[in-house]
């Protein structure tokens, strides 16, 4: 169609000035409401999106932009993706170089939301407080309040979590020694005690020797941490009558457990050896027919489980999730994120892009694109046999092994859980670990003080926790008795325990009132 040159200048005017409007109206519309995100997908016509992502690599032949699933993952989210990964080892000492440098990716994880340097960079108005946002996105809106929370700084949300189990701890148990004996599965602190007794006692293994014990205990703390709820103690920090925060070794309850703990290993029930046993050896007393019990994440059970059917030993492990405490089951809550992604105000500088990159990490958690970015390409690095994957690669990780998508899956936050069911388990006890998991999560004991923040524990944390360790460990082998614990208690409130209260009961109070 061709413009009338003949048209009259106040037509013109009147053209111009309603074309003005139209566009400044356009622009505030824009500016003031972004459009929130589509659940069908990103339309094909607008550019793709460019994010730079910084996250850990734990394989030196990290993924490509030239894999499969890289190409797959940027289609499907409408982005042309820069991870920029860096190996574990190494990259704690980058975060600190990034931060301070200003000059920072799209989005940064970092594995301690409470880094002081994070910390410092949030209330420097570095990353994007996302709260607000998150119900507008299918997946990211069924984030757990509680893990947000624990992740929270100053009562605000600033980063996406990624997920792990809040109920994972449990007790894995020789199956086949509790039947041998003759007892049921155990459902407090008392029976528990009982099973640990006839397994040393009562020839479980039925060799004729006395060469069996309870339970094999390392020098990870965990299992006394995870056994000390039981008896009512918090996790880690409790709130007395009068709605303060009180840290869970100065309880009643506590020195209950510990009395707990020093009759089993007066009792030998558990190895004596068990404050500089290794770690990387947990399994290994259960396999030979020595121990009956490991008290730690779930995955233990069906671990020792194949492992001992792998080596023929005759032996059948199962699974109970929590014990019974003064107010029922209970089991300690965990964290509940291995991390959290933070999404930098420098490098998303508006909100209509802040959306874009909350979209991405919300389309890469649909289901279809967390069994892609976990375990590949069904057909090439996967098989499903009955309701069942089955890696064609053979590796010990859990994803698959290829080039195409080492380390990718450490950019899933993984809510919801779908991994967990997207495949029917490999065994019964796996897929009990799966139940038991669920279960947990509805009676997870979660901790008041993990979202809050104090000065002292930053500087001093390491030793106070240390100081607490260690009378726990002299209290349980008889160096100490409840006077001498009590006077290590007063000792480290003068290392700077009595201010890390005050600054956490200060952080509490300021927290209630937003």
């Amino acid at each position: 169609m061709r413009w009338n040159v003949k048209m009259s200048k106040r037509t013109a005017a009147a053209a111009v000035s309603i074309a003005l409007l139209a566009s400044i109206f356009a622009g505030c519309s824009s500016e003031t409401k972004p459009a929130a995100p589509a659940e069908g997908g990103t339309p094909a016509k607008e550019a793709p999106y460019k994010i730079s992502i910084m996250m850990k690599s734990f394989q030196n032949d990290a993924i490509t932009a030239e894999s499969k699933i890289w190409k797959k993952v940027e289609e499907y989210t409408n982005t042309k993706m820069e991870v920029l990964f860096t190996p574990d080892a190494a990259y704690n000492d980058k975060l600190n170089i990034t931060l301070a440098s200003g000059s920072m990716p799209s989005v940064i994880f970092t594995a301690n939301a409470k880094l002081p340097s994070i910390v410092n960079a949030i209330k420097g108005g570095a990353f994007w407080e996302i709260g607000p946002y998150l119900k507008d996105y299918p997946n990211l809106r069924q984030m757990n309040t509680t893990i947000l929370n624990n992740t929270s700084v100053n009562g605000k949300t600033y980063g996406l979590y990624t997920a792990r189990p809040l109920g994972r701890f449990a007790i894995s148990y020789r199956k086949d020694w509790l039947q041998s004996v003759g007892l049921a599965e155990p459902k407090t602190p008392e029976d528990f005690y009982n099973m640990l007794k006839a397994f040393k006692e009562k020839d479980p293994d039925k060799n004729g020797k006395d060469d069996t014990y309870g339970m094999v205990v390392t020098k990870y703390s965990g299992p006394w941490d995870i056994m000390q709820t039981w008896f009512g103690a918090p996790n880690k920090w409790g709130v007395d009558k009068d709605g303060k925060l009180v840290p869970a070794h100065l309880t009643a309850e506590y020195m209950d457990a510990l009395k707990y703990f020093k009759k089993l290993y007066d009792e030998k029930l558990v190895n004596q050896d068990f404050a500089v046993y290794d770690s990387a050896k947990w399994n290994d007393p259960i396999i030979n027919n020595q121990a009956g019990v490991a008290v730690d994440v779930v995955d233990r059970s069906y671990q020792i489980d194949e492992k001992m059917k792998s080596g023929n030993v005759k032996g059948e492990m199962d699974i109970i999730g929590a014990i019974n405490g003064p107010k029922g089951p209970v089991t300690p809550a965990t964290t509940g994120y291995g991390g959290i992604f933070l999404i930098s105000k420098t490098a998303v500088k508006s909100e209509a892009e802040l959306r874009k990159v909350l979209n991405f990490f919300d389309k890469i958690d649909d289901k279809e694109y967390q069994i892609l970015i976990s375990y590949g390409l069904e057909g090439t690095h996967y098989k499903v046999e009955d309701g069942k994957l089955v890696t064609i690669l053979s590796s010990d990780m859990p994803q698959a092994p290829d080039i195409n998508i080492k380390s990718l899956n450490q950019l899933l936050v993984g809510v919801p859980n779908v991994l967990d069911t997207a495949f029917k388990a490999g065994t019964p006890l796996r897929e009990k670990a799966n139940v038991v998991k669920a279960a947990n999560e509805k009676i997870a004991l979660a901790n008041p003080g993990e979202p809050l923040i104090s000065a002292t524990y930053t500087q001093k944390g390491a030793q106070l926790d240390q100081q607490v360790e260690d009378a726990r460990i002299k209290f349980i082998v008889g160096k100490i008795d409840e006077a001498g614990f009590k006077a290590e208690m007063e000792l480290w409130k003068k290392n700077g325990g009595t201010e890390y209260i005050k600054e956490m009961n200060d952080a509490y109070a300021e927290s209630k009132k937003k």
